[in-house]
C-alpha cells in the first residue's frame, strides 16, 4: 500500500499546479515535495505527472489517481471541520492581503474587534496593491477592489466601492462649478495613474455612458495622496468615498456632477475553490461583510450618537 502522506502531497501538487506552490501552502521544502511524488510514482510503477520547465500536467493514469487522492483530501478536510465545529472557534494563522488605502483606513482598524472575538487566531496581513498569487504565496484569501473578480477564484462581495468627482470649496469658488461633463475640459482634472491611461473619464449619466476627455497638472499613483491634492485646492478628481466620505460629509470636499459616476466596483474577498472552507476564512469574511455591507458606513452620515472607528485621515 502506498504511503498516504505521499498520496496527499501528490494531490496538493496537482491543486497548486506546481511543486513550489504546494511546498509554500504546506510549509515544507520543495525538495521534500518532489521526492515524495517521485517515491509515489516508483511505488506505483507509473508516471503520474508530465514535467516541463514551464508547467506540470497529469498523465491519463495520474488524472484517474488524482480523483481518488482528492476524495481522500476532502474526507480529511471534512473530518477537520467536524472537529473544528465542535470547538466553534477559528484558530491558527489567517494569512491575507489587502489594498493599501482600503486596508489602512478600514481593515486594520477593524482587526482589534475581530481578534477579540477570536483570541486563538493570529493574523498575517500583507498590505499591497499587487495581485498576490494565493497558491504560490500561501495566502488564505485576498481582498481586491475590482468590477470583475475573475473566474478561477471564489469571490464574495463585501461592499460597493464608489467614486465621485470632487473638488474643494476654494477651488470651486475660484474656477466655477461644472454643470455638464463637457465643462470638465476647462478644469484642472487630476488623475489616478492606474485608473485612466487615455486621458478619459468614463462616466455613467442620464444619457448612458460618456467618455469625457480630461487633462490636468497632476497624475499620481496613490488615491490618498490624490485626495490631499484635491483638498488643497489643486483641482478636481475622481475619488473613492471610502477615502473621502468623511470629507464630503463635513463639507471639506464637494461632489460635482452628481448625476455622472464611474462604473461601480466592489471590494471582494477571494479565495481558492474549497468545498470545505476553513472556519477561520469563513469567520473573517462574515465579519467584514457584516461590518461594511451594501451601504457601508463611509457612504452615509453617522446616526445620532453613533461612534465610528473611521473619521478619515487626521489633518
Amino acid at each position: 500500500m502506498q504511503n498516504i502522506n505521499d498520496m496527499l502531497l501528490f494531490a496538493h501538487v496537482v491543486k497548486a499546479r506546481s511543486f513550489s506552490g504546494a511546498a509554500v501552502r504546506l510549509g515544507i521544502s520543495k525538495s521534500r515535495v518532489s521526492k515524495s511524488v517521485a517515491r509515489l510514482e516508483a511505488d506505483l510503477g507509473v508516471r503520474l505527472l508530465q514535467r516541463s520547465t514551464r508547467r506540470l500536467s497529469l498523465t491519463e493514469v495520474g488524472e484517474a489517481y488524482f480523483e481518488h487522492c482528492d476524495r481522500i483530501l476532502d474526507e480529511l478536510a471534512q473530518a477537520d471541520n467536524t472537529i473544528g465545529s465542535l470547538h466553534r472557534e477559528p484558530r491558527g494563522k489567517l494569512k491575507f492581503s489587502a489594498p493599501v488605502a482600503f486596508s489602512t483606513l478600514h481593515v486594520a482598524p477593524a482587526l482589534a474587534d475581530f481578534m477579540a472575538q477570536y483570541p486563538d487566531l493570529a493574523v498575517d496581513m500583507t498590505i499591497s496593491d499587487r495581485l498576490v498569487d494565493l497558491v504560490e504565496e500561501g495566502y488564505d484569501l485576498a481582498l481586491r477592489i475590482t468590477a470583475e473578480p475573475g473566474q478561477n477564484l471564489v469571490a464574495r462581495r463585501l461592499a460597493p466601492i464608489r467614486r465621485k468627482i470632487c473638488g474643494s470649496p476654494a477651488y470651486l469658488a475660484r474656477c466655477g462649478v461644472p454643470q455638464a461633463p463637457a465643462d470638465l475640459a476647462a478644469h484642472n482634472c487630476l488623475d489616478y495613474t492606474y485608473q485612466n491611461a487615455q486621458g478619459l473619464w468614463h462616466l455613467h449619466g442620464p444619457e448612458g455612458e460618456v467618455a469625457v476627455p480630461v487633462a490636468g497638472s497632476l497624475r499620481i499613483n496613490d488615491d490618498e495622496a490624490l485626495s490631499q491634492a484635491v483638498l488643497g485646492g489643486l483641482g478636481l478628481a475622481l475619488l473613492p468615498t471610502f477615502i473621502v466620505g468623511s470629507e464630503l460629509q463635513a463639507g471639506r470636499l464637494v461632489e460635482v456632477l452628481p448625476g455622472y459616476v464611474p462604473v461601480e466596483r466592489f471590494i471582494y474577498a477571494v479565495h481558492l475553490p474549497n468545498r470545505h472552507l476553513p472556519l477561520k476564512v469563513r469567520a473573517f469574511i462574515d465579519f467584514l461583510q457584516q461590518r461594511f455591507g451594501e451601504e457601508p458606513y463611509w457612504d452615509r452620515p453617522p446616526a445620532p450618537g453613533e461612534q465610528r472607528l473611521w473619521l478619515g485621515r487626521s489633518r
